[in-house]
């Protein structure tokens, strides 16, 4: 059994100089705050059940190759730079790190590549989808509502 985990960041980013569609290089994001944890596994639970878990409990989820801090390819460092401009905690699983989520969560979500942004339990897509929200300001809306009802449900408030 494989040990699933995923991050939890939170971060602001100042655009205004950016030349690239307001995106920071990864290694320019000084202000990163993270709260590392470990999505519990249960030892009769199988992969299909872990990757269901991480999307119902992270209402803002990446699964990607690599960290925020130090993607593993282009795709995945162009999408969670997208989802960080929208200054909302996300959690993430490096699925190099987890080769039985890679090979199982194509086939759960009929979506054969990696990155793949999850929100509130639905597929959003890949690089290619995400950039195109990132572009139209569809993204930062999509991401700070679901990030509020989130917040609103931790509190037990309506969002």
């Amino acid at each position: 059994m494989t040990e699933s985990f995923a991050q939890v960041l939170t971060c602001r980013i100042k655009t205004d100089d950016d030349p690239v569609a307001g995106l920071k290089p990864v290694a320019e994001l000084r202000t990163l705050e993270k709260t590392i944890f470990f999505i519990e596994e249960h030892p009769m639970s199988t992969t299909a059940d872990n990757i269901q878990r991480q999307i119902t409990e992270n209402p803002i989820l990446i699964y990607m190759k690599g960290t925020p801090q130090l993607p593993q390819c282009g795709f995945s460092a162009q999408t969670v730079q997208a989802l960080m401009s929208c200054g909302e905690r996300f959690a993430f699983v490096n699925v190099l790190d987890n080769p039985d989520i890679r090979a199982e969560l194509p086939k759960i979500a009929n979506w054969p590549t990696f990155p793949q942004l999850w929100v509130e339990g639905e597929l959003v897509g890949g690089c290619d989808i995400v950039m195109e929200m990132h572009q139209s300001g569809d993204l930062e809306k999509l991401i700070k509502e679901a990030a509020q009802r989130a917040g609103a449900a931790e509190n037990g408030t309506d969002a």
